[in-house]
C-alpha cells in the first residue's frame, strides 16, 4: 500500500501578524492533488493540525474541505491525530461526521491501535496512534521528583510502555504503522516549534520506539528529517510551510511510503512548492544596496528579514519607503558599523549635557549618531524642564516668607 504522511499544518499562524492564509491555501490543495497524482492509498496526518487551540473560523473549515478532498468521498482512509498546539476535545467534536467520509480523528492516546481496509490492495493498515503526550493527557503523575532526569526517565519509559503495549497487536498479515506527536532525542528543532518539554524532560529516546512497527510517522518538529539510532524506518515529514526565518533554505515535502505486510518500508520524500520562501537579507553596504536588490527584483514574492548596515540612524520615512516599495519585508533592523568603537573615558561630570546626551544615544542605539535636530530638541526640553524647576522653587520660596 502507498501511506501519504503529512504533519504540522499549523493552520491560521501567522508571519509577525501578516497572514498566511492564502498560502495555507495553495499547499493545502497541492497536498491533495500529490495524494490524487500519486495514488494514495491512505494519508496520515501527524499533529498540530491548527496553530492555537481556538483557531480561526477560516482555518477549521479549510481543514475541513482537505480532509473531505484527502478522504476522497470515504474511499482513502485519512487518519488524524491531535498535537500539542491542538485542542483534543475540538478536534474530536467533528468525528461523528467525519467518520462517515472515512476520516479517523485522535485526540488522546488510546489503549490499542486501529485497522483500516486498504481497498485497492486487499490489505489492512494497523495504525498505532498517540496523539501528543502529554502528562494530564497521559492522566497520570510521571514522577514524584521534580527533578529533570526523572521526569525524562519516566516520560521516556511509560511512552515505551505504551508503544510496546500496542506494537504487541501487530501482526505479520497487517502493514504496522505506529503515528505520534512527540519530541525525540537528537531531533533539529526549529525556532517555529513551541517548546513541548521542560528542558529535555518530555523527550523520548529514538531505541524506544518498536521494532514491531515497518514505519514510525511522526509530528512535531518542522523540519523534514530521518531520525537516527531508531530501530525502524522513523521519520518527521516536516511543516508544509516554513513558520520561522530558522527554517530560511529548507525545503518543504511530504513523505510518500510504499509498504507490504512483512517487508521493509521504502520511504520517498515530495517536495512542496506551494507558499513563499522566508529568506534573510543582510546589506553590508547600506540603503542603497537594498534599494538595488528591490530594483532587481530579488527574492521577489519571498518573506524578507532585512538587516541594514548603517552608519547614522535609520528614520522612520526610509522605514517606510521601504515597506511601500515591497510589502514583503517583515523586519527591518538597523545595524550601525561605529558600535564597536570606544568611548571617550572622560567621567560623566566634565562632559556638557549635549555630550552626555549624545553618548547617551550612541549606547542606546548601537553607534548611531543623532540628528542635530534631536540634539537639538533634548536641550530645548532640558531648558524647558529646567525653567519649570526653577518656577517651582520660586513659588516654594515665596510660601515660606
Amino acid at each position: 500500500m502507498r501511506i501519504l504522511h503529512t504533519a504540522d499544518w499549523h493552520l491560521g499562524r501567522t508571519l509577525e501578524g501578516r497572514s498566511r492564509d492564502d498560502e495555507q491555501e495553495a499547499v493545502m490543495d497541492e497536498i491533495c492533488r500529490i495524494a490524487e497524482s500519486e495514488q494514495a492509498d491512505a494519508v496520515l496526518m501527524a499533529g498540530d493540525v491548527f496553530d492555537t487551540v481556538n483557531p480561526p473560523a477560516a482555518s477549521e473549515a479549510l481543514f475541513y474541505e482537505t480532509a473531505e478532498r484527502l478522504s476522497n468521498g470515504g474511499k482513502r482512509p485519512l487518519i488524524v491525530i491531535a498535537g500539542n498546539h491542538d485542542s483534543p476535545d475540538r478536534l474530536e467534536a467533528s468525528r461523528p461526521l467525519a467518520g462517515r467520509q472515512g476520516i479517523t480523528i485522535v485526540g488522546r492516546p488510546v489503549a490499542a491501535p486501529i485497522i483500516l481496509p486498504v481497498k485497492r490492495t486487499a490489505e489492512r493498515l494497523m495504525l498505532s496512534c498517540i496523539p501528543y503526550p502529554s502528562e494530564s493527557r497521559l492522566n497520570e503523575c510521571l514522577s514524584e521528583m521534580n527533578e529533570e532526569a526523572a521526569i525524562q526517565e519516566a516520560y521516556n519509559d511509560r511512552l515505551a510502555y505504551l508503544f510496546r503495549e500496542h506494537a504487541r497487536r501487530f501482526s505479520k498479515e497487517t502493514v504496522n504503522v505506529l503515528m505520534t506527536h512527540v519530541f525525540t532525542d537528537g531531533g533539529k528543532e526549529s525556532d517555529s516549534e513551541r517548546p513541548i518539554q521542560v528542558g529535555g524532560a518530555y523527550t523520548v529516546f529514538p531505541s524506544s520506539f518498536p521494532s514491531g512497527a515497518q514505519y514510525v510517522a511522526l509530528g512535531h518538529l518542522h523540519r523534514p528529517q530521518t531520525v537516527d539510532k531508531a530501530p525502524t524506518v522513523t521519520r518527521y515529514a516536516g511543516a508544509p510551510l516554513a513558520y520561522s526565518f530558522s527554517e530560511s533554505g529548507q525545503s518543504k515535502s511530504v513523505t510518500m511510503i510504499d509498504v507490504h505486510p512483512g517487508k521493509s518500508a521504502d520511504v520517498n520524500e515530495i517536495c512542496l512548492s506551494a507558499g513563499h520562501p522566508l529568506v534573510k537579507w543582510r546589506a553590508e553596504n547600506g540603503l542603497e544596496e537594498v534599494w538595488q536588490w528591490i530594483n532587481e527584483g530579488r527574492d521577489r514574492g519571498a518573506w524578507i528579514d532585512l538587516e541594514i548596515c548603517l552608519n547614522e540612524a535609520m528614520n522612520m520615512h526610509d522605514i517606510q519607503a521601504l515597506r511601500k516599495a515591497y510589502d514583503h519585508f517583515v523586519g527591518i533592523r538597523p545595524v550601525y558599523s561605529n558600535n564597536s568603537g570606544k568611548e571617550p573615558s572622560a567621567g560623566r561630570s566634565g562632559l556638557p549635557i549635549d555630550q552626555l546626551f549624545i553618548r547617551f544615544y550612541r549606547k542606546q542605539m548601537n553607534g548611531a549618531e543623532p540628528s542635530a535636530d534631536l540634539v537639538r530638541l533634548f536641550l530645548r526640553l532640558i531648558q524647558e524642564d529646567d525653567a519649570v524647576r526653577e518656577a517651582a522653587a520660586g513659588s516654594e520660596r515665596h510660601e515660606t516668607d
